[in-house]
């Protein structure tokens, strides 16, 4: 009977403690969740363009650091700046241009760059008739849907013709009156004989019959800071462990993106993009990786911040050049 009666109590007290170990490892995960830093990222398109920062989101690095991600669409970058003014966003991802144009308006708590992430456009010039052996002269007396005027993709597009002796003003008509977001809309539509459209959407517009992908923007502009992640000063100066812990995040994202295959990247990030195959991820991956789209490091430099003022001055978006360390943030 004591025999039982030991067993029962030593039985008891190992039910206990398992109980309250596994009470113990829930509270361990609760209180780790509460310790990262929630924040909101607002992104001017949604493209496998930005493949690695998908890869550090989906590969839990941002976790890593801390930092819980919530990613919102916001298409435009005049947008994408506007809502980090208005504190709607903590962190905005668009082109590099828009805190040039957020320092030159005259805001006091404007926006600095702290890291970079891809060095080239990632539009596709997308043909409504097949063209065998495209040239940019068949642009020539053409429309060309091409973005919002003095936003990158078509201050891009103008600066790869120029670049090759087309005049972006007489030459060809550049259509800047549609929406970045409703571009391949209106070309279904009948709009445009070229349309300028990121991935996956112009492959999608390809293999639905409605064009032919003929050139990368990318490929033609040449080696232009592109798209970069800023923030407003005050938020910089009261979070500055937070944004280099995110800078490192986003620097393996870029790593894994490098030291992996198309494939590989397209299985990491395909539950980013539900309604677009496995295999056609991987294709949009290399078309990117064959331009050189994403850079080694997050490393904005200042020749690089030089060479984008320069095609905005060239544009006749600006007049004049802003000091790199106004506008940049160096961990």
């Amino acid at each position: 009977m004591k025999k039982k009666i030991i067993i029962f109590v030593i039985g008891g007290i190992l039910i206990f403690l398992i109980a309250a170990l596994v009470l113990f490892d829930l509270n361990k995960g609760d209180s780790k969740e509460e310790k990262r830093q929630k924040i909101t990222l607002a992104e001017v398109t949604h493209s496998i363009f930005y493949a690695p920062q998908y890869v550090a989101i989906e590969q839990g690095y941002f976790e890593e650091v801390g930092i819980d991600v919530e990613l919102i669409l916001t298409s435009g970058a005049d947008k994408v700046t506007a809502a980090v003014l208005s504190k709607d966003a903590d962190i905005g991802f668009c082109g590099s241009e828009g805190t040039i144009y957020v320092y030159n308006g005259g805001e006091k708590d404007y926006l600095k760059t702290f890291a970079q992430l891809t060095q080239k456009d990632g539009s596709f010039l997308v043909s409504r008739e097949k063209i065998k052996d495209f040239k940019l002269e068949d642009l020539e007396g053409k429309t060309v849907l091409g973005g919002r005027a003095g936003g990158m993709p078509e201050m891009t597009l103008e600066y790869a013709l120029k670049k090759n002796g087309i005049d972006p003003k007489k030459d060809v008509e550049i259509d800047t009156s549609v929406d970045f977001a409703a571009m391949g809309g209106a070309f279904i539509g009948g709009q445009g004989d070229f349309v300028t459209l990121f991935e996956p959407n112009a492959l999608e517009l390809e293999k639905e019959g409605y064009g032919y992908v003929v050139a990368s923007i990318g490929e033609l502009g040449g080696i232009v800071p592109y798209t970069s992640y800023s923030a407003r000063i005050s938020f910089i100066e009261e979070n500055e462990e937070l944004i280099n812990n995110f800078t490192k995040a986003i620097q393996k994202g870029i790593d894994y993106v490098h030291n992996h295959t198309d494939e590989e990247v397209a299985k990491a990030i395909i539950d980013q993009f539900p309604d677009t195959s496995l295999e056609d991820i991987a294709k949009v991956v290399k078309r990117y990786r064959d331009i050189d789209a994403w850079p080694k490091t997050t490393d904005f430099s200042e020749d690089s911040f030089n060479h984008l003022q320069d095609i905005m001055i060239d544009n006749g978006a600006i007049d004049k050049k802003v000091p790199y360390d106004k506008l940049m943030y160096r961990g």
